[in-house]
């Protein structure tokens, strides 16, 4: 019955989100008014808002599960290899069997690229 499960991230500024997300990710704006923008991209979607106060409490965390982690990275370490998380830059296999990268934006907002083996 769940279907998908979409974060908000809030940051001090849109702007900032939208770089990141649109820019830098490659998700698509599908709405946004001054304080509210809701990016997608291959069936992945998040609502980015605008709340200083909140954005100061939390940094989050997210993480993408794709079935081609090499092309994802490939795409996204050519667009913005300043992006790539300094801990986490290349495709790594991780103990809990994933495949793993990240990307971090300006404001220390964290997004992992996971791609589970395959189940045969």
């Amino acid at each position: 019955m769940f279907k998908n499960l979409i974060p908000k991230i809030f940051y001090s500024r849109l702007d900032e989100g939208l770089e990141f997300f649109v820019d830098v990710l490659g998700f698509e704006l599908a709405w946004s008014d001054e304080t509210l923008a809701v990016v997608e991209r291959d069936g992945a979607k998040a609502y980015l808002m605008q709340s200083p106060e909140l954005a100061a409490l939390d940094r989050p965390e997210l993480a993408i599960e794709t079935d081609d982690i090499h092309a994802v990275h490939a795409e996204l370490s050519a667009r913005a290899p300043e992006r790539l998380h300094p801990n986490l830059p290349q495709v790594q296999l991780r103990p809990w069997g994933a495949l793993e990268f990240a990307m971090l934006d300006k404001t220390t907002v964290c997004v992992v690229f996971r791609q589970w083996p395959d189940e045969d």
